[in-house]
């Protein structure tokens, strides 16, 4: 009786989570920015999309980064060299990211921990390297000057509002298709195999095909992120690919909460701001501020900070740092 007490109380906080993060993006580009309001958004995807991966099945990743940039140039090339619609070109950087989420994830899911993570960090390191060499990606350059185009030949993106619009509705999908994907059963073998995954195995699971479709998944939304970022700033540069924009990833998901549904939003957003906020004023020490922002989380927060706001409600949320 109280576990599904316990499930209608979780259902009516993600209902009116849900509704509050509606209201909030309709209303914030007639307050804020929205060229910034877009980065959040963009960040907060590619958070949410790594969390399927560390949160939800255990495997801590420090390749995301080579989903993030690959769809990043993959989408800015389509567009700009062939003239493709935003919304083919953003769905080819989502599949090109999914492609190479399959080939780490075939290579590093039957290694765990430390060898897991060096395998993917070893990985994308790779796709930066090509990054640099192939001539299409403009190298140190990057890719410039990316038209948006127009949505479904109607809707000219041009327009910041419009655009703005655009990358919410497409965040909206894809948080939702992660929450419907965490809630379902094959969300709950994921968490199964981060908690125990030799259970998981005796329990008949096969946990190296759950494991490859988490890569795979959450790769393609990495890639969504990134090919989204690339039509809003114009830019497809290393800096999408280097290895510091997975370990950004890392933070942005640890600081908002490790296996929660709105953390590593949150996360990004908290992160995002304040590097917006301090470069100006510290220059380079930012790195030096996010470092020690990414200490404290771990030694006072280890649940982020809406995995100690759901805490102090009742709810578990997985501990940070095992």
């Amino acid at each position: 009786m109280s576990n599904n007490i316990s499930r209608t109380q979780q259902a009516s906080s993600q209902i009116w989570g849900y509704g509050l993060l509606i209201v909030i993006g309709l209303i914030a580009p007639f307050v804020v920015y929205p060229t910034f309001l877009m980065k959040v958004l963009c960040f907060a995807l590619f958070a949410c999309a790594f969390n399927v991966l560390l949160g939800f099945a255990g495997l801590l990743s420090f390749g995301h980064a080579a989903f993030f940039g690959a769809a990043a140039y993959v989408c800015a090339w389509l567009s700009k060299a062939l003239g493709l619609s935003p919304e083919l070109s953003i769905l080819a950087g989502g599949l090109s990211a999914a492609a190479l989420g399959l080939l780490f994830g075939a290579l590093s899911i039957r290694r765990t921990g430390i060898y897991l993570t060096m395998i993917t960090l070893a990985l994308a390191q790779l796709v930066f390297f090509f990054a640099v060499q192939l001539p299409f990606t403009g190298g140190e350059d990057g890719l410039q000057g990316v038209p948006r185009g127009k949505l479904f030949g109607l809707i000219d993106l041009t327009d910041n509002l419009a655009m703005y619009f655009f990358v919410f509705a497409v965040f909206l999908a894809g948080f939702w298709l992660i929450q419907r994907t965490v809630s379902s059963p094959f969300g709950q073998v994921l968490k199964a195999i981060r908690e125990n995954e030799p259970r998981a195995i005796s329990l008949g699971y096969d946990v190296a095909r759950y494991k490859l479709l988490a890569f795979v998944l959450s790769a393609f939304l990495a890639g969504v992120a990134g090919g989204m970022k690339s039509l809003v700033f114009q830019l497809a540069s290393l800096t999408d690919a280097h290895w510091h924009m997975s370990g950004e990833v890392v933070l942005m998901t640890l600081l908002g909460g490790l296996g929660t549904l709105f953390g590593p939003a949150v996360g990004a957003f908290t992160i995002v701001v304040l590097e917006n906020e301090l470069a100006d004023k510290v220059g380079p020490w930012v790195t030096v501020i996010m470092g020690a922002i990414f200490v404290v989380c771990v030694l006072a927060f280890r649940r982020g900070l809406v995995g100690e706001l759901l805490a102090l409600r009742g709810h578990k949320a997985p501990q940070q740092g095992h």
